[in-house]
C-alpha cells in the first residue's frame, strides 16, 4: 500500500495573455480568505475594478517572467514533484496541483485516488500559516474531499516554517551570498490586512494581536498568527546565517488596497535605505519556497529600480528554494516526520 504526497501552490495563469491573467485574478481573489470583505462588495470591486484595470498591466509582468516552458511557479512544482517522488521511492506517491487553476487540486486529489494510496499527507507549500493562503487551501481540500468517493484519510501539514528541512534548505541557498558583502539584509514576506491577523487571532488564540512583541516567541496562542510565524522565520533564518540584529529588517511585501497592511512596507524600506546611504541589499523572500512574480519581478526588478532612484547600487535576490537537492531532501524529512507522528 503506497502513501500519497500531495504537494500544493497557489496558482498562476495558463498563460500572460489578458483573458487568461483576468480569470485567474477572478478566481483567486473571489475567495472570501482572500479579500474577505462583504460578498457583494468584493464581487463588485473585482468584477467592476481590479480586473478590468489590473489584468493588462498584470499581463505585461506575467509576460516579463514567463519562459519557452511556461509559468515559473508551475515549472518549479513539477520539478519538486518528479524530484521528490524519486527521492522518496516506491511506496510513495506524489502529486501536485494548485489552489487556483491548473493542475488543480481536485485532479491531483484523484490521481491519488486512483493509485490507490492508503492515506494522503497532504502539504501545501506555505511555510507559514495564513489564513488567506493555509487556512484557504485546507478548505478546499475538505470540500473536495466531500465530492470525491473513495478518498483515504488526508493529514494536512499546515505550516512548516519552524521545521529544520525548510529552515536548512534556506541556508543552503544562501550560501551562495555573503552577507559581509552587503550593508543591509532584508526579510520580506508577502503582506496581509492587519484584519487578517486579528481574526486568525480570536479563531486560534486568545484576544487581539497587538503588532508588536507579542509575536517574539511562538506559543500556544500564537502558533497560527502570520506575523508570528514570519518574525520567527527571519529570526531562525539570521541566527543561523549569523546575521547580527541591527543588519537586518522584516518588511512585508505586496500590499493592495488602502486597508491598513502588515507593516513595514518592503517598498518604504527600500526607499530608506537607499536614502540612508546603502548600497547594496541582500533580499530574502521566505514566504515562497518557488520563484514567481512577487520575487522575480517585484524584488528582483521593481525593487532594485526603486533602490538605484534613491542612491542606491544594487538589490540582490536570493532565489527561492525552487527544486534544490536540498530542499528535496528537508521536504523528504518533513513528510516522513508528519507520517510518524
Amino acid at each position: 500500500m503506497k502513501t500519497g504526497i500531495l504537494l500544493l501552490n497557489l496558482g498562476t495563469p495558463d498563460s500572460p495573455s489578458v483573458s487568461d491573467v483576468r480569470k485567474y485574478l477572478r478566481e483567486f481573489l473571489m475567495d472570501p480568505k482572500v479579500i474577505d470583505i462583504n460578498p457583494i462588495g468584493r464581487w463588485f470591486l473585482i468584477n467592476a475594478i481590479i480586473a478590468p484595470l489590473r489584468g493588462p498591466k498584470s499581463a505585461k509582468l506575467y509576460q516579463s517572467i514567463w519562459t519557452k516552458e511556461g509559468s515559473p511557479l508551475l515549472i518549479h512544482g513539477k520539478k519538486l514533484q518528479e524530484k521528490l517522488a524519486t527521492s522518496m521511492g516506491d511506496n510513495y506517491h506524489v502529486a501536485f496541483g494548485m489552489r487556483y487553476q491548473k493542475p488543480s487540486l481536485r485532479n491531483a486529489l484523484l490521481e491519488l485516488r486512483d493509485a490507490k494510496v492508503s492515506r494522503i499527507i497532504a502539504v501545501p507549500l506555505y511555510p507559514q500559516y495564513s489564513s488567506a493562503a493555509t487556512g484557504s487551501t485546507i478548505d478546499a481540500i475538505n470540500a473536495e474531499r466531500k465530492k470525491i468517493d473513495g478518498l483515504p484519510e488526508i493529514k494536512i501539514i499546515d505550516r512548516f516554517h519552524h521545521l529544520e528541512g525548510y529552515l536548512n534548505a534556506v541556508v543552503a541557498t544562501a550560501k551562495g551570498f555573503d552577507h559581509n558583502d552587503y550593508d543591509h539584509v532584508m526579510f520580506s514576506f508577502h503582506g496581509v490586512p492587519e484584519r487578517q491577523i486579528t481574526k486568525t487571532s480570536i479563531e486560534f488564540g486568545e484576544g487581539k494581536c497587538r503588532f508588536g512583541n507579542c509575536c517574539d516567541v511562538i506559543t500556544k496562542e500564537n502558533q497560527y498568527c502570520y506575523r508570528a510565524n514570519c518574525m520567527q522565520t527571519a529570526l531562525a533564518l539570521a541566527k543561523r546565517l549569523n546575521i547580527p540584529k541591527e543588519k537586518y529588517t522584516i518588511c512585508f511585501q505586496s500590499r493592495l488596497g488602502r486597508t491598513p497592511w502588515l507593516k513595514p512596507f518592503s517598498d518604504q524600506v527600500i526607499i530608506d535605505l537607499g536614502k540612508a546611504g546603502k548600497k547594496k541589499i541582500l533580499a530574502f523572500s521566505p514566504a515562497f519556497v518557488a520563484d514567481c512574480l512577487e520575487t522575480i519581478h517585484e524584488i528582483g526588478v521593481e525593487y532594485d529600480e526603486l533602490f538605484h532612484e534613491h542612491g542606491g547600487e544594487k538589490v540582490q535576490l536570493v532565489p527561492s528554494l525552487n527544486s534544490s537537492d536540498e530542499w528535496v531532501k528537508g521536504l523528504q524529512e518533513i513528510i516522513l516526520s508528519a507520517e510518524r507522528s
